[in-house]
């Protein structure tokens, strides 16, 4: 079984007011995890905006070891907040229209002349899954494979109903204010690493971006560890839903690894569809239609979504996880995604009411720390972000 791990960015907010508050650097000073019995190699991390923070788990072998994690790395950021008076929240907008603040690194400092408005305004929190690969090759040859499914992350994981103090129509707003990024979204079918390899330099000479941070792809290979990192989905507001988009992740990969190993070839879906297939999920999420992956129609979303499933069904089914990925994308299909629960406070307490449950979900679970990684600490997966 692949390792695997994950990053969720959260918000830090003001308990009382629903505010975001630019307090990064005051709960990064007490975010120590080395404090942390067998937590030397987890981590937190700041993010482009100083009311948010980044929260990184160890590679994890199973789904309750990196539930786990999800857990404890939730509580100890919200532990710190409460020190200042905050709380976090996993929400991948903020419902408020906060002026926010740059965190002060001349690389973002940097991004902010460049790029104006769109580094200004981009208070998103999304969920990048990391997994394990065993060369750059396999890693590309995975993003070619999985490209066309990743749409249906996005409608599973659907938690951004509101921006600028107003309701946007969308179930996943953020994916609309990520994607103004110039590299952002889904990418072409590479076919190699060396065709990966110079795409990314030609990016990189036309100057539109500065470095290769910010080759912001839908999947990509991480510069600092050996996995595949997909990155389309909100900040789950349950962390049942992160460490099930997680597992579906890792089956995603193992399945388009074998599917290269056997020689099949990516599905030749031009890039423009997959933009529309995001967008539809970002709009639906799993309330209306999705464009089915195989034909790339409208179909309703519980089969589009159960099709995913039916899809690595086989590799799930090996590593036991079939049954607990069935429920799992049931409850959510049941109970709502992020975005449908958000709905529901908002309608009785506003706004202010949203963060208020978002916080309360958010910290369900306490800490566990003294539960030890079941990997050695050289492989943690963190510090690939914006």
């Amino acid at each position: 079984m692949r390792t695997f791990g994950v990053e969720e960015e959260l918000l830090i907010v003001d308990p009382a007011t629903g505010f975001p508050l630019a307090l990064a650097e005051a709960l990064m000073a007490r975010l120590n995890p080395g404090d942390v019995v067998g937590h030397a190699d987890a981590g937190f991390s700041y993010e482009l905006k100083l009311e948010q923070v980044e929260t990184q788990t160890v590679p994890c072998l199973d789904h309750a070891g990196l539930l786990r994690e999800i857990r404890r790395g939730r509580a100890l950021a919200d532990q710190a907040a409460r020190a200042h008076g905050a709380r976090v929240a996993a929400l991948a907008t903020s419902p408020f229209a906060p002026a926010t603040h740059t965190t002060p690194k001349p690389r973002y400092a940097t991004m902010e002349e460049r790029y104006g408005v769109t580094v200004r305004d981009q208070l998103t929190c999304g969920l990048h899954v990391h997994t394990h690969v065993e060369s750059p090759e396999e890693g590309v040859a995975v993003m070619d494979r999985v490209r066309d499914k990743l749409a249906v992350l996005i409608a599973l994981s659907a938690n951004s109903p509101f921006w600028n103090g107003a309701e946007t129509g969308f179930e996943s707003y953020r994916t609309q204010a990520w994607n103004r990024w110039p590299a952002a979204g889904p990418s072409m079918i590479f076919g190699s690493l060396p065709v990966y390899r110079r795409v990314v330099r030609r990016l990189l000479e036309s100057g539109v971006l500065f470095d290769e941070g910010m080759v912001y792809f839908d999947a990509r290979l991480c510069r600092n560890h050996p996995t595949v990192e997909i990155r389309v989905a909100d900040v789950c507001l349950r962390a049942e839903d992160t460490a099930l988009i997680a597992v579906l992740v890792r089956a995603l990969v193992e399945s388009a690894s074998r599917e290269w190993n056997d020689g099949v070839e990516p599905a030749p879906v031009p890039t423009v569809l997959l933009r529309m297939a995001a967008w539809q999920a970002s709009n639906c999420g799993v309330t209306g239609q999705l464009l089915d992956f195989g034909s790339f129609r409208p179909a309703p979303a519980r089969d589009v979504v159960e099709a995913l499933v039916d899809y690595v069904a086989p590799v799930l089914d090996e590593q036991g996880e079939l049954e607990l990925a069935r429920s799992g994308v049931e409850r959510i299909l049941e109970q709502g995604t992020g975005s449908q629960q958000q709905r529901r406070p908002f309608s009785d307490a506003g706004l202010a009411g949203v963060v208020d449950h978002a916080v309360r979900v958010t910290a369900a679970a306490g800490p566990e720390m003294a539960v030890r990684s079941n990997v050695p600490p050289a492989e943690s997966y963190g510090r690939c972000n914006i």
